[in-house]
């Protein structure tokens, strides 16, 4: 669930916070001394928003495999797509609080398997033979 959370946030316009460090199945949130009061309102908002959604899990309202944490985060292209096969509405996965729809970052890439991006690295770097001493 902190995963799900974690990835919520993205679409409210936050960087997903580092999961499971220094605890497993925790989030670690660090708001630095530069960030201003309306931010840390913003993010504390979403946080209250997002525990709504899940209380909406809690009482059956959304499934527990199909609902807007799960989804999480919403691209674009997912939203804009033809079919919409999930329990709420696309205004809910694009915008989940109003003040969103005057400033909305939208994520490029939607979830991925990050225990097998951790365990599968690769590079998809330049190799260094294509690098030349000028």
């Amino acid at each position: 669930m902190a995963e799900d959370v974690a990835k919520r946030l993205m679409d409210y316009g936050f960087h997903a916070p580092t999961l499971s460090f220094p605890v497993v199945n925790t989030l670690m949130v660090e708001p630095t001394e530069s960030e201003t009061l309306a931010e840390l309102d913003r993010f504390i908002n979403a946080m209250i928003a997002i525990r709504g959604e899940i209380a909406k899990v809690e009482k059956g309202e959304w499934p527990q495999d199909n609902n807007p944490l799960k989804h999480a985060p919403h691209t674009a292209a997912s939203l804009l797509g033809g079919d919409w096969d999930r329990p709420y509405s696309r205004e809910v996965g694009a915008f989940p609080l109003a003040t969103l729809k005057a400033v909305k970052y939208w994520p490029p890439v939607g979830r991925v398997d990050n225990v097998y991006g951790d365990r599968n690295l690769f590079c998809s770097c330049v190799p260094l033979t294509e690098y030349t001493n000028a």
